[in-house]
Formats: C-alpha cells, sequence, structure tokens
C-alpha cells in the first residue's frame, strides 16, 4: 500500500502544558519549537506513525527566570538532555474521530509509555492547496516517572509545583 508523509505545521501548532501551582492554580506553558512527523498508508490515519520532538530549550511560561529554572538541572538539564521526544507504539480507534495513541515518551534519559486521547478532524485542504489533517491531542503524566523531582515544600503545607503534568496539543500538518 502506498504510504503517505507528514510533517507539523509549527504556525498552526501549539505544544502545551498545564500544572498545579501551589497546589490550587494551573500554571501553564509550552514548547516554542518542536518537529512531528505522520507516515501512513494511503492517508488513513488509522495506521499512523507518530514521532515527535521538542527543544526543552525552547520552554515558554511567561516568566524568564522560570524559563531558566525549567531549563536546568532541577528539571530538564537541556545541557545534558537538550530534546524530549515522543514515538507512537500503537493506535486504537475508539470512535469517528477519537483515538487512543500509545507510545515512548523521553524526558532527559527516562523513557516511559504514555496514553493520549486524539480527536482527529479528518482531511482537509487550506485555501493553497495543502492537504491537511488537526489532531487535539490530551494526556497525562507524573513528571517524577521522569526524573524530574524538584520541588519546594510551602510554609502552610503542601509544595510548590505538583505532580500530574496535564498534556494538551492542538496539531495541523501538511501531507508531503
Amino acid at each position: 500500500m502506498e504510504k503517505t508523509n507528514w510533517v507539523i505545521d509549527p504556525t498552526h501548532s501549539e505544544v502545551g502544558f498545564k500544572v498545579k501551582h501551589m497546589m490550587f492554580t494551573n500554571l501553564s506553558g509550552k514548547f516554542n519549537l518542536f518537529e512531528a512527523t505522520i507516515e501512513n498508508e494511503a492517508e488513513h490515519f488509522e495506521t499512523s506513525k507518530i514521532s515527535f520532538s521538542a527543544d526543552v530549550n525552547s520552554v515558554n511560561t511567561n516568566n524568564d527566570d522560570r524559563d531558566d529554572h525549567l531549563t536546568g538541572a532541577d528539571f530538564f538539564d537541556a545541557e545534558k538532555f537538550p530534546k524530549l521526544s515522543f514515538v507512537s507504539t500503537s493506535l486504537k480507534k475508539i470512535s469517528e474521530n477519537k483515538f487512543q495513541i500509545v507510545g515512548d515518551l523521553t524526558i532527559k534519559d527516562v523513557t516511559a509509555s504514555v496514553s493520549l486521547d486524539t480527536e482527529y478532524s479528518g482531511l482537509m485542504t487550506d485555501p493553497w492547496g495543502n492537504t491537511k489533517i488537526g489532531l487535539s491531542l490530551n494526556g497525562k503524566i507524573n513528571r517524577k516517572d521522569f526524573g524530574l523531582t524538584w520541588n519546594s515544600t510551602l510554609e502552610t503545607g503542601g509544595v510548590l509545583v505538583g505532580e500530574d503534568i496535564k498534556l494538551l496539543s492542538e496539531i495541523q500538518f501538511i501531507k508531503q
């Protein structure tokens, strides 16, 4: 069967996350630099093999001091581990446009299986004749599972940074 290749459209995509801050509000962040590809058979999404990587130095939480802390040794240790990556291992159709993508996420030197709930928008052609697909991806990981263990205890009890990280991404791919 004919293979179809897709690359991410970074100008119409966002790769983000949320984490509890001081145990009562969500703090949002994103990666500004990332790459992703999909390979599937004759444009059938169910057959997709997906790979993704992000430059951890591009983390952006709208606070330079916090971003510097995140790229330092307490968290991503970008000097030693400049990228995080995801490679799909399975894709299961749940309903007409809903899928579960399972894959190996690598942060620093730790790889673990994660599951992403995915909404697939289908095929469309943009005004310039490009064939595109859109994905909304959501998942959750425990940051400690990936060696991101730094925290600070609050005077009132609890901790500064939550353990659970919500993964939230809106992505467009362009057919090659």
